[in-house]
């Protein structure tokens, strides 16, 4: 690829590029940038003429990035971040009036947890919008270089210098089922290794407390389904015999909804510390704080409230 002359690249370009590739539509970056879908695919053209690659294309009613666009924009996202730090106005945070956008990487934990957040930020800041994301390999990094900013981790996970964290709670563990499995009869270790399980599939970069647990009592899990979020998980409880093993949390607010019956688990799983990381550049900023406070005050009440169901 030919030498870019940087004098010809306009930084919006790369804005929109970034935009692109988060959302994966240009119906969807047009609405965020507030420009017609037209003048995306235009901008976008003269991108990629500028860059000599394709960048994005379409795959099946979505947007494909091309392998150096997915390289590009890991470069691109901690310059962009850094430049609208530098040009932002150097005014005190005021919430009720700030138009500020964060990013935040929690997972589908409890649905009622984000409701509630979205409660309190749309009565004390009308105007600030939160982009919500699940965790992902790269969110220690992404906080570090506060492409995201606030992310809710297993304490467990390691963080790389840069990155600030507080310990905001512990999950507890404990197993549901539909009211009238037949295995709330007899409940037990045998009960909980003969039927299948519901399994969500979240990556390993932390073993999962349940596997190590039930080795030590010389059980195995009977994985039935894996699913990709938490959010899956009581729809399919409801609807068949098969049992999960998860945090209290997970399905607190759902029980009476779905008819789901808890009891402990058969074996002692230790308690899983998390914490909220954020850039540690971000330890005093005014709006920061504000969204820290915000999140963890909401957390901790919606854990205290799953721990009373055990």
């Amino acid at each position: 690829m030919n030498k870019i002359d940087l004098r010809k690249v306009d930084l919006n370009l790369l804005l929109l590029f970034e935009t692109l590739m988060r959302e994966g539509s240009v119906s969807k970056a047009a609405e965020q940038l507030g420009r017609t879908q037209s003048a995306i695919s235009h901008a976008l053209a003269r991108l990629r003429e500028q860059l000599g690659d394709p960048l994005l294309v379409k795959v099946g009613g979505r947007m494909q990035p091309s392998p150096y666009a997915l390289e590009l924009v890991q470069e691109i996202r901690p310059i962009l971040r850094s430049i609208e730090r530098v040009l932002s106005p150097r005014e005190a945070f005021d919430a009720a009036t700030s138009t500020r956008r964060f990013r935040l990487v929690v997972p589908d934990l409890a649905m009622s947890l984000f409701s509630h957040l979205m409660q309190r930020i749309q009565r004390e800041a009308p105007n600030i919008m939160i982009e919500w994301d699940i965790p992902k390999l790269s969110t220690p990094v992404d906080v570090a270089e506060e492409i995201v900013d606030l992310a809710l981790l297993p304490e467990a996970i390691q963080r790389p210098e840069g990155v600030a964290s507080r310990l905001v709670g512990d999950f507890q563990w404990a197993c549901f089922m539909r009211s009238g499995h037949p295995a709330l009869q007899r409940w037990g270790k045998k009960s909980w290794a003969e039927w299948p399980h519901i399994v969500v599939g979240i990556g390993d970069r932390v073993r999962n407390p349940v596997i190590s647990a039930a080795e030590k009592v010389k059980l195995q899990r009977r994985t039935g389904l894996i699913v990709p979020t938490f959010g899956a998980v009581a729809p399919l409880l409801a609807q068949t015999d098969m049992l999960t093993t998860l945090p209290v949390i997970v399905l607190a607010d759902v029980m009476r909804r779905f008819e789901l019956q808890v009891k402990p688990v058969p074996f002692a799983i230790p308690d899983m510390p998390h914490v909220l990381a954020w850039s540690a550049r971000l330890n005093n900023d005014p709006a920061s704080r504000w969204l820290r406070e915000c999140f963890a005050e909401i957390y901790q009440v919606k854990l205290a409230e799953a721990g009373r169901l055990i």
